[in-house]
């Protein structure tokens, strides 16, 4: 299904969803970006600026901004979902309320995430949530918002199961500081930009504690192999996590300083609780919701995922980050 795209609407005002945003809006689309903040929203249209969520960018004034869902959802031609997945069911559920032909638009989850709940991909939860007819792509890649937004040369990856609605939605993004590449392996693609989440706060426990760059390595590298032995259980292709939405967003997240999830790591490396890092932070931090759906999947297919189980124990049953280390490197020697 061929959808002719003139009206973008953004549904989630976070610094991933904005950053699209602006992207589009100096590509000439007309854009609507939608928070669920009203209040927050008219300040942002007065100002044009997004200051919790992206500082210092200025917003050009083809995007619109509104507190109205239905207008969003209702106006556009292709819808870009930019919910965090902790809140993702709650919004779709507004979305299906809306009287608007759904499956008639074109859908776009930017969302990095996992339903903990029904283990769904966002993808998943969208067609369930909505119509199962729904023409869905994923966006992921190695793309920290604020380098994006200041057109710092990025790259991402589009996937969806027909190829022509990957190519239609990579000639919409792609620019001259975005390179935007296809893919029709929706599932590797969802899974490697979720999964890195946890193997980047993994990866900021380790700088947290002080240890160098040979244990950085060795979690990036063999959390890279958890992530793709799960994706071959959930039926992805292995060649997908060595691509851009594997290894490349792996490696972002698990070294960039402006990275959450790492940054959510280093304090719990530092002996600080889950509860006293997130109560300061205004953006989400995915691996942390994400790797409860990750466990429970890793147990669901056995699939041996140890960096992931430490970090669940660390942030959920508030194992030391020395111990849940220590037990790492004491398990049974094996093959690569």
């Amino acid at each position: 299904m061929s959808t002719t795209i003139k009206n973008i609407s953004v549904i989630g005002d976070g610094g991933w969803g904005t950053t699209l945003a602006v992207l589009l809006a100096k590509k000439d689309y007309p854009v609507k970006l939608w928070g669920p903040f009203p209040d927050y929203i008219r300040m942002v249209r007065k100002t044009r600026y997004n200051t919790k969520f992206l500082p210092g960018i200025h917003l050009p004034r083809n995007i619109t901004l509104t507190e109205s869902l239905t207008e969003a959802v209702r106006t556009a031609d292709l819808v870009i979902f930019a919910i965090p997945s902790k809140y993702a069911n709650s919004v779709l559920k507004k979305i299906r309320m809306v009287k608007t032909d759904l499956s008639g638009k074109l859908w776009l989850s930017v969302t990095k995430g996992i339903d903990t709940k029904r283990l769904l991909r966002i993808s998943e939860m969208i067609k369930k949530e909505l119509s199962a007819h729904i023409n869905i792509a994923v966006l992921s890649g190695p793309t920290i918002a604020m380098e994006v937004a200041k057109g710092i040369p990025s790259t991402a990856v589009v996937a969806s199961h027909h190829l022509k609605t990957a190519k239609q939605i990579q000639a919409i993004l792609n620019s001259d500081s975005f390179r935007i590449y296809t893919n029709t392996d929706i599932v590797g693609v969802e899974l490697g930009g979720s999964i890195k989440n946890i193997i980047a706060i993994a990866c900021g426990v380790c700088d947290g504690l002080g240890f160098g760059s040979n244990t950085k390595a060795a979690i990036l590298t063999r959390g890279l192999a958890e992530m793709a032995r799960l994706g071959k259980a959930l039926g992805a292709r292995q060649i997908t996590f060595s691509g851009l939405t594997g290894l490349g967003d792996l490696v972002t997240t698990c070294v960039s300083p402006q990275s959450r999830n790492r940054s959510v790591g280093e304090q719990l490396g530092h002996g600080i609780s889950i509860k006293a890092i997130t109560s300061h932070m205004e953006m989400v931090a995915e691996g942390i919701e994400t790797v409860k759906a990750a466990y429970q999947l890793s147990r669901k297919y056995r699939v041996s995922m140890p960096i992931t189980e430490e970090v669940y124990n660390i942030i959920y049953k508030m194992k030391k980050p020395s111990q849940a280390v220590f037990d790492l490197m004491k398990r049974k020697i094996k093959s690569e």
